[in-house]
């Protein structure tokens, strides 16, 4: 048996935090093959257009609230194949679109036929001015897996590349303060927890190489008010759920405490809510339309219906948007906002108050 804090041959033991890290992104992982993400699940990005053009028009916000900068920064946080870079440059007006550098990062190779325009990075650049978006990025944050044993005290969760689990050590140092103050485990055998405090970091550091703008991270997620008792870790398989097992041949997702990833200034908001903000609403075209202008009245229908699925309740518009505006100077960090950005960030319900 292996140092249970490394990944290795099925017979041996780790954290939950080091076997997903090599399940995606070792040598062999899920998150390099040749398929992409796109080949076993389906995110908001590739249900619709509609999700791309919602997004354009925030950085469009953007654009106007720092004052139509020479150089418009966008960066696609995971970025599959670059699906969402390519449709934010194509529903971006031109003028925005000549001044807006665009990247995609990703530890995948570059797609072949990717756009020339957006930049392949295995990090985010350096001061980033305009908008950060973060799509389903920090639910494949590797964490670990807390448990309650049969005295109450949460232990570390060990797997092996098999599947199978054990307990391990008491939880410990900043995992078991993250816990106490994000999700506090009731003295009951068998409860769980993820324990969210590398995912605090990583967003923390994306945001900081934002000097001017928004940073945006989208994903399934839960607040202090509605933690799920056992967890989320789950897997995904050729688009469907399966048991979340650390071998490389699945993804490994767990909902992201996006009340604790917040910093100062952040709000959090259901997808509902932002996309609806952004003029996605899902409602149908007026049946007039289908006599007068029949052709309109089917792309107008198909539009609304990708909407819906987009904003819908007990699906896409329940995942959660932390908003992080950064620039003081830029007059997108207070609230309440004046401008351009005040459509999203004002008058919109905290997540809290669904």
């Amino acid at each position: 048996m292996t140092d249970d804090t490394t990944g290795g041959p099925t017979g041996d033991w780790s954290g939950w935090r080091a076997a997903t890290e090599a399940a995606l992104y070792g040598p062999d992982g899920f998150y390099r093959r040749p398929e992409g993400p796109a080949g076993h699940f389906r995110t908001s990005v590739h249900a619709s257009p509609l999700f791309a053009e919602a997004v354009a028009r925030l950085l469009c916000r953007i654009d106007e609230a720092l004052g139509r900068p020479a150089r418009l920064d966008f960066v696609d946080m995971a970025a599959g194949r670059g699906e969402l870079a390519t449709g934010v440059l194509a529903a971006l007006p031109a003028d925005v679109a000549a001044r807006t550098r665009a990247y995609a990062v990703e530890i995948a190779d570059r797609p072949e036929a990717l756009d020339h325009r957006i930049e392949w990075l295995t990090g985010p650049p350096e001061n980033i001015t305009g908008l950060l978006f973060a799509n389903e990025w920090l639910d494949n944050v590797p964490v670990e897996i807390a448990e309650t044993d049969a005295s109450g005290v949460p232990r570390r969760v060990l797997v092996r590349r098999d599947g199978r689990e054990r307990l391990g050590e008491p939880v410990a140092g900043a995992g078991a303060e993250w816990l106490d103050r994000w999700w506090p485990l009731p003295p009951e055998q068998g409860l769980r927890a993820e324990i969210g405090l590398p995912r605090d970091e990583a967003w923390a550091s994306a945001v900081a190489t934002v000097e001017r703008g928004l940073a945006v991270a989208v994903d399934y997620a839960h607040t202090a008010s509605s933690r799920p008792l056992f967890g989320t870790l789950t897997g995904f398989r050729e688009g469907r759920e399966t048991a979340p097992v650390p071998d490389g041949s699945c993804d490994l997702t767990a909902h992201v405490a996006l009340d604790a990833c917040a910093l100062p200034g952040g709000r959090v908001l259901t997808q509902r809510d932002a996309l609806r903000a952004l003029g996605i609403a899902g409602a149908r075209p007026p049946l007039t339309l289908a006599s007068t202008r029949p052709a309109e009245y089917v792309r107008a229908l198909a539009r609304a219906g990708e909407a819906a699925e987009l904003t819908a309740a007990g699906g896409l518009g329940d995942f959660g948007w932390l908003l992080q505006p950064v620039g003081q100077s830029a007059g997108i960090a207070d609230a309440p906002l004046d401008g351009p950005l005040a459509g999203l960030l004002v008058d919109v319900p905290d997540h809290e108050e669904q």
